[in-house]
């Protein structure tokens, strides 16, 4: 009786924080959502419960339409930043060490260091046409990246791309190098111990890598708005409009609240054939 007292009082601040920063403003979020206006100002008098904001997402094809398109975005930029950042991620656990190894630690973090309208800015200037790529190329070649997807995918890449170096880190140093000396002892070639040794070992943190990345894409913005101009219209851009431009805060909500459901619905789908990988 005594130590379950003793773990509950070393619970309940994890649980009160997140009573407070999660289940609170979700609750809030739930009860905007079922609400015809928003229940403040001129419109809390005609306030009403209803299903309506819910039902407009079925019967507007646009919102459908976005949200693919969101999905689409993140599983591309979850797809770059696991192949990029696994290979950083081993030679971070395995072949550097010393002092280089913390100096790349501080070149992966740096980002999480710097304000994201800084580092969006930043990619704006070398993106835009006459700017520092374009600057940068041989025989007056002209990109110019600016305002399309493949500048939304590499801002949001360079933004998301640490969470997955860093989970593969972790889960690559866990591997004894003693399982991967014995293999090479036994004759296994290079390749035979990438995929049958360090992939399945490192598949967990991987894994969890991806999910880090793939559900805050889904439903961002800032990199679409800034980045793509009139091709960076995302499910994540409309909510903010509902939110900020348009101050329909319960269709915003019941938006937020399909994206929710639509990315554990995803995450759900995809558990059976990522636990027989893990």
């Amino acid at each position: 009786m005594r130590d379950g007292a003793r773990a509950a009082g070393l619970l309940a601040p994890a649980y009160l924080w997140l009573l407070l920063a999660v289940f609170l403003p979700l609750s809030a979020m739930l009860y905007f959502s079922l609400l015809t206006e928003a229940p403040f100002g001129e419109t809390a008098t005609k306030a009403r419960f209803s299903t309506d904001n819910y039902a407009e997402f079925f019967s507007t094809p646009t919102y459908a339409i976005l949200l693919w398109k969101s999905l689409k975005l993140g599983v591309i930029v979850t797809v770059l930043c696991v192949l990029v950042g696994s290979p950083c991620a081993w030679v971070l656990a395995k072949v550097i060490r010393g002092r280089a190894r913390e100096a790349l630690f501080l070149l992966v973090i740096l980002p999480f260091w710097s304000n994201s309208l800084v580092r969006i800015f930043s990619w704006a200037i070398v993106l835009r046409g006459n700017g520092v790529l374009d600057t940068l190329l041989p025989g007056g070649m002209k990109l110019n990246l600016m305002y399309s997807q493949s500048a939304i995918v590499i801002g949001l890449v360079h933004s998301y791309l640490p969470y997955t170096i860093l989970t593969a880190y972790l889960a690559l140093q866990a591997i004894d190098d003693t399982l991967l000396e014995a293999a090479r002892s036994l004759g296994a070639k290079k390749r035979t111990i990438l995929w049958r040794l360090v992939l399945p070992l490192a598949a967990p943190g991987i894994i969890a890598g991806a999910v880090l990345v793939f559900v805050p894409v889904v439903g961002s913005f800032m990199e679409p708005r800034l980045l793509g101009g009139r091709v960076g219209t995302t499910y994540g851009t409309l909510i903010e409009d509902q939110f900020v431009a348009v101050f329909n805060w319960p269709l915003g909500a019941a938006l937020s609240f399909i994206l929710l459901a639509v990315v554990l619905i995803v995450l759900a789908a995809a558990s059976p054939a990522l636990r027989k990988i893990t």
